[in-house]
C-alpha cells in the first residue's frame, strides 16, 4: 500500500495510470507494445490494479461503491503475531550475571524483582522493564519492539481522541489493542473529515510523519461549494493569511463536479487544524467534503471500508521509515550496540555473593534457548495478502493456534 515513488514525486501517478485514470505515456527508450498483445506468448495481459484509491476513484464514485462490495475480504480484527519475549533467566544471563541455571536459582530463592513484583520461573521480560537483583537494579539490553503501523479509514463522525468530553464516538475504540505501548494517531482529522489516518506504537516515527520539518506531503479530495476562479486558486497557491500563520497548497488539480459541488485534488506539506478548510474559507467558499487520501507515501488502501483497519506489511512500513528518513536500525526495532553477548560479564555477581561449590558464573551459556521462536510476516501489498488468505484459506493443522 505505500507508493515509493510518490515521496520523490508526489504528482507521479502509479500502476501505469495517469491520475484521471488513464493509460500513462510510455517513457522513451521502452517503446509501445502492438495493442492487445503482450511480451509473453502474446498473451493479453491483464490490467494492473492500482494500490489505493486516487482522486479519480473519488470523484468517479467508486470510493463509496466500494462500500457495499461484499466481495471485499473481511476487516482483520487481530493483529498479526510477533516474536516472543526473551525469557528473564536469558536476559540476565546474556547480561553478565551468571548461568540459566543460577539465574534460575536466584528467582526460586526470591532475590530477582521485576517492576518492584517478585520474578517467577519462565517469566518473560520486555523492554521498559525494571529488573532489579537484591534490590540493585541492573543494566541489560532488550531490543525495542519494531514499529507497528496501523492503516485506518475513518469515517465521518469520529473524533480522533482518546477522551472526548462530549462522548462522542472516537477512532480509538476501533482499534486493537496492544500487548506493549499504546497508538499514537499520526496527525488528526477532524469531525467530518474522512479518510487515511495512520497509527503507530512509535513514538520517533509519528513524529517524523507529523512535524513540518520533515515535509511529509499530504493529498485530500475536496468538495467546494462553487468553482475556484483562477485568482483564487493563485492565492491558495501563493498562501493565504489564517489566524495562526500564513498557509499555501502546493498543487491544485481540477477534478469536475455536478451543479454547485466542484472537486479539486489539493496537497499541502503541513496539519493544522482544520487547516484546508480554513484556507478554502479564506478565499470565500465552503468545503461540502473533504477526504484524505494519501499521508506521504501512503495512498488510502483499496479496498479499506470505513471504520475498519489495517496493518501495514514490514515492506510497507520498511518504505514509510523511508521515506520520513527514519534510521534502518531504529524502523527494525533496534538499538545502538544490540545486546549483550552472553558471557561477556558487566559487573560480575556483585551484590549476589556465591554459593559454596558453584564456580561457573564464570561465563554464560551460550547454547540456544528452545522455547525461543521467531516469526516473520509481511510485504507491500498487506491487503492483497489478506484478499489471497480468503480465496486460500488451506487446510488448518490441529493443535496450531490461529
Amino acid at each position: 500500500m505505500v507508493n515509493d515513488e510518490m515521496n520523490e514525486q508526489p504528482e507521479q501517478p502509479v500502476s501505469g495510470q495517469d491520475a484521471q485514470g488513464a493509460p500513462a505515456a510510455p517513457q522513451p527508450g521502452q517503446g509501445q507494445a502492438r495493442p492487445g498483445r503482450g511480451r509473453q506468448g502474446g498473451r493479453r495481459k491483464a490490467p494492473a490494479q492500482k494500490p489505493g484509491y486516487g482522486f479519480a476513484d473519488v470523484v468517479s464514485g467508486r470510493l463509496d461503491d466500494d462500500e457495499d462490495n461484499a466481495e471485499l475480504p473481511p476487516p482483520k480484527r487481530v493483529l498479526q503475531p510477533r516474536p516472543e519475549a526473551p525469557k528473564l533467566h536469558k536476559v540476565l544471563a546474556q547480561a553478565g550475571m551468571g548461568s540459566r541455571l543460577d539465574m534460575e536459582q536466584l528467582i526460586l530463592e526470591g532475590r530477582i524483582s521485576v517492576n518492584n513484583e517478585p520474578a517467577h520461573i519462565g517469566q518473560r521480560v520486555q523492554f521498559g522493564d525494571q529488573i532489579k537483583v537484591n534490590g540493585k537494579p541492573i543494566r541489560f539490553r532488550i531490543e525495542p519492539p519494531a514499529p507497528r503501523v496501523l492503516a485506518y479509514h475513518k469515517p465521518a463522525g469520529e473524533v480522533v481522541t482518546t477522551d472526548d468530553p462530549e462522548n462522542r464516538p472516537t477512532v480509538f475504540r476501533r482499534l486493537p489493542r496492544l500487548v506493549q505501548g499504546k497508538w499514537q494517531a499520526v496527525g488528526r482529522l477532524d469531525l467530518n473529515t474522512e479518510g487515511l489516518l495512520l497509527f503507530t506504537s512509535s513514538g520517533d516515527l509519528a513524529n517524523r510523519l507529523m512535524h513540518p520539518r520533515f515535509g511529509m506531503e499530504r493529498e485530500y479530495a475536496v468538495r467546494v461549494l462553487g468553482a475556484l476562479s483562477d485568482e483564487e486558486k493563485r492565492q491558495l497557491l501563493d498562501g493565504v493569511a489564517l489566524e495562526d500563520g500564513p498557509a499555501a497548497f502546493g498543487a491544485i488539480e481540477d477534478g469536475g463536479g455536478e451543479g454547485a459541488n466542484c472537486w479539486y485534488r489539493v496537497t499541502i506539506a503541513e496539519g493544522r487544524n482544520r487547516e484546508v478548510r480554513r484556507m478554502i474559507e479564506a478565499v470565500g467558499h465552503a468545503v461540502s467534503r473533504l477526504i484524505r487520501i494519501r499521508y506521504g507515501a501512503m495512498v488510502l488502501p483499496r479496498g479499506l471500508k470505513r471504520g475498519t483497519w489495517m496493518e501495514l506489511d514490514e515492506g510497507d512500513i520498511r518504505a514509510l521509515t523511508q521515506a520520513a528518513g527514519m534510521p534502518e536500525r531504529a524502523a527494525r526495532g533496534e538499538r545502538k550496540g544490540g545486546t549483550a553477548r552472553p558471557g561477556k560479564r558487566r559487573g560480575g555477581t556483585r551484590g549476589m555473593g556465591r554459593e559454596p561449590g558453584r564456580d561457573a558464573r564464570q561465563g554464560a551459556s551460550s547454547q540456544p534457548d528452545p522455547m525461543k521462536t521467531s516469526v516473520g510476516y509481511i510485504g507491500a501489498d498487506s491487503f492483497a495478502r489478506q484478499r489471497r488468505q480468503k480465496q486460500n484459506p488451506g487446510p488448518r493443522r490441529s493443535g496450531r493456534r490461529p
